[in-house]
C-alpha cells in the first residue's frame, strides 16, 4: 500500500497569512521526510476544506490536527469527517500540550524587541480560549511547561471563551510590579486571536508559533503516532470533553 498520506488539518482563519503559515510549516515537515505525501487541508474558514485534501490520493492516509490542545475539532470534529471521507483511516492526537511546543514558545519570545524576558519581566501564555475542559487543562498544561523551559513563572489567559480573560492577566501582572508584560502566543499561525492578543494590554506579544522546526518534528511525531490517542469511541470523546482527562504524550 506504501507509506501513508500526512493529512495536516488546521483549524482555519480568512487572514491569509494563516494559511501562507501552514504551508511554510509543512514545507518544513516534507525537508525533514522527503517523499512522504503531505496534505494541506482545514476545518473551516479557509482553502482547501479537509474534503477537499482528503479526495486528493486513493492510499492509507494518517490525519494530523494541528491543535494546540483537545477540543471538538481534534476529537470529534476531525476524526468523525475523515472517517466518513476515508474508511479506516486513523486521525492522529493534537499536537500539544509538548516540551517541543515550548522550545518553539521560548524562541519566539526571544524574537520580540529587546530581546529574552528579564527577571522583572512577567511572561503570560495567551490562547485563543475554549469551553471544552480538556482544552483548557491543555493550555494549563502548556504554561506549565513553559514556565519549566523559562524558569519563571507563566500563568495563562484567553482572548475568548473559557478564561480567565487575558486582558485580565496581563493587567494582574502591571498591579504586581512587572517590568514589562509579554504574551507568548500560543497560537499556530496569524489571525483573529493574534490581532486580540496585541489588543490586550501587553507591552509584546510574540509571534504564533507557525513554521518552527520544532513544531515540524512534532506533526512528524503525531503522524508516527499513528492516531493511537484520539482514533476513541465517541462515548470516550464526549467524556473527555466533559472533563475526564487523558494523557498527551
Amino acid at each position: 500500500m506504501g507509506e501513508p498520506a500526512l493529512l495536516a488539518v488546521a483549524h482555519g482563519t480568512r487572514d491569509p497569512a494563516g494559511p501562507a503559515t501552514v504551508r511554510d510549516l509543512l514545507d518544513r515537515v516534507r525537508a525533514r521526510r522527503p517523499g512522504l505525501p503531505v496534505r494541506e487541508g482545514y476545518a473551516e474558514l479557509a482553502a482547501p476544506s479537509l474534503e477537499e485534501a482528503a479526495r486528493g490520493d486513493e492510499g492509507p492516509v494518517v490525519a494530523v490536527p494541528l491543535m494546540l490542545a483537545r477540543g471538538y475539532h481534534a476529537l470529534i470534529d476531525i476524526p468523525r469527517r475523515v472517517e466518513r471521507l476515508r474508511p479506516g483511516a486513523v486521525t492522529a492526537g493534537p499536537l500539544g500540550p509538548h516540551p517541543l511546543l515550548a522550545a518553539a514558545l521560548a524562541d519566539r519570545l526571544a524574537a520580540v524587541p529587546e530581546g529574552v524576558p528579564g527577571p522583572s519581566d512577567a511572561v503570560v501564555l495567551g490562547a485563543a480560549g475554549s469551553s471544552d475542559r480538556a482544552g483548557v487543562a491543555d493550555v494549563r498544561a502548556a504554561a506549565r511547561l513553559l514556565s519549566r523551559r523559562l524558569g519563571r513563572p507563566v500563568p495563562y489567559g484567553f482572548v475568548a471563551a473559557g478564561g480567565p480573560a487575558l486582558a485580565d492577566v496581563v493587567a494582574e501582572q502591571r498591579a504586581r510590579g512587572a517590568g514589562r508584560v509579554l504574551v507568548a502566543s500560543y497560537l499556530l499561525a496569524p489571525g483573529h486571536f493574534h490581532e486580540r492578543m496585541r489588543a490586550a494590554g501587553a507591552d509584546h506579544v510574540s509571534a504564533p508559533i507557525g513554521a518552527h522546526d520544532a513544531v515540524a518534528r512534532l506533526v512528524l511525531r503525531r503522524y508516527d503516532e499513528g492516531g493511537t490517542v484520539t482514533r476513541i469511541p465517541a462515548r470516550i470523546a464526549r467524556a473527555v470533553s466533559a472533563g475526564a482527562e487523558i494523557t498527551v504524550a
